[in-house]
């Protein structure tokens, strides 16, 4: 399962590293240490706090969550695998994104919820990037 540090987190949620530890101490995601003593969110919980905050905002004055060339990183939220297609669900700050490709390219992706991804628009098509 993949973890994320406080700083990865508020670069997927598009906060400041100080507005996740604040949502981490007061418990809106649940973080576990490290063998280092580093905190950790667990990429699914990340995934459904993400969503949750996408949701009903986070009632904090924030920065517009903006793309560089059309990429959008986030965190994989769904996956829904059919016979031959997909469809793939990222959360990149306030944004959620869905892309539709073959089961084939999210296999050899090794895509899972929680983890992160970046959605590349172009045009009316999103072609996902596995970091």
């Amino acid at each position: 399962m993949h973890s994320y540090t406080i700083g990865q987190a508020a670069r997927l949620l598009g906060v400041s590293p100080d507005t996740a530890r604040r949502w981490a101490d007061a418990g809106r995601v649940a973080t576990h240490r490290d063998e280092s003593g580093r905190r950790l969110i667990d990429g699914r919980d990340l995934a459904a706090f993400s969503v949750e905050l996408a949701g009903a905002g986070s009632g904090e004055e924030e920065a517009p969550y903006t793309s560089a060339r059309n990429a959008f990183p986030g965190i994989v939220t769904a996956i829904k695998l059919g016979d031959v297609a997909a469809q793939v669900e990222i959360q990149a700050g306030p944004h959620r994104l869905v892309s539709l490709l073959t089961r084939e390219a999210v296999e050899e992706l090794g895509l899972e919820v929680g983890m992160e991804a970046t959605a590349r628009v172009k045009s009316t098509n999103v072609h996902i990037d596995r970091a």
